[in-house]
């Protein structure tokens, strides 16, 4: 009986080596590479996201010190306003057609000056604007007196621009005034348009950075349409002293052309009248004279 068992044994024994030889290898290896290049992936990615992070920081960092400049010191947002004005104007008029902190005759000096030949004249652009009201009225939406303060502080600038920067005779009819915050804009527009209206009423246009954009590339193309217009005329002007010169010369090449006539005229004249003294010379040399 033990004998059987151990036969028994060993048969089973072969056939578990048999099945095992049998059963195909498993090969780990793609597994591997795929793991590898997904931890890769994942890596780059981290990375990726660790760099957008440091930008959304950067830029919170930007907001905030946007948000001081617009909260801080007077000084500092006037300071804010010119520079972006500066680049404004800068980046679309050429060099010649505008200045900085220009004094004018009347011993003002606005923070911009676009020169235009007159008429207009010059038009100034003021980057100044009373924010400080504006912050107090944002502060307190529900306070009437902070928002009619707002309004006064407003249209005092407005007066004060008319006044200073729109010269008969110096400056152009109308003048600028610039702010530097596209929602200070809007807002102004949007609940006071009675503002807007005593503004238009003054000649003082009110501007943003998108608007101001806008109107300095129509003065450039109205600049350039002028410019071209000027040489036009000069080339018509040059044309027509062309024309008189030309008719001039063709003038001149006529009475050449009549002297020239006459003389060849004279030339034949005088060869008919060497052909008539020329037989008769010969005439008078054949004949003979008797001596004495």
């Amino acid at each position: 009986m033990t004998t059987y068992i151990f036969i028994l044994l060993v048969i089973i024994i072969v056939m578990l080596m048999i099945v095992l030889m049998r059963r195909p290898v498993v090969d780990f290896s793609p597994l591997r590479e795929d793991n590898i290049r997904l931890r890769e992936r994942l890596a780059e990615r981290l990375g990726v996201l660790a760099q957008n992070a440091l930008e959304l920081k950067n830029i919170s960092g930007d907001i905030a010190n946007f948000k001081d400049i617009l909260l801080g010191n007077k000084q500092a947002r006037g300071m804010f306003g010119e520079r972006q004005l500066e680049d404004i104007v800068a980046n679309i008029m050429p060099p010649e057609m505008y200045a900085f902190q220009h004094t004018l005759t009347t011993n003002v000096r606005p923070d911009c000056i676009i020169r235009l030949p007159y008429p207009p004249g010059d038009m100034v652009i003021d980057s100044k604007f009373p924010l400080e009201s504006y912050n107090r009225m944002q502060e307190n939406k529900n306070d009437g007196l902070a928002k009619k303060q707002f309004e006064l502080d407003v249209r005092k600038h407005i007066d004060a621009i008319a006044e200073k920067y729109i010269i008969p005779g110096i400056t152009a009819e109308s003048a600028m005034m610039f702010i530097a915050s596209e929602s200070v804009f809007e807002t102004l527009h949007r609940t006071f348009p009675d503002t807007i209206d005593w503004a238009a009423r003054k000649k003082v246009f009110i501007v943003s950075p998108a608007t101001l954009w806008a109107t300095l590339n129509t003065i450039r193309a109205v600049l350039s349409d002028i410019k071209i217009k000027q040489v036009a005329k000069q080339i018509k002007q040059e044309l027509d002293t062309l024309m008189v010169d030309l008719g001039r010369l063709s003038e001149r090449a006529d009475n050449v052309e009549k002297h020239f006539n006459m003389a060849q005229n004279d030339v034949n004249q005088l060869k008919i009248s060497i052909g008539k003294i020329a037989p008769r010379a010969e005439k008078i040399k054949n004949m003979e004279f008797g001596e004495q």
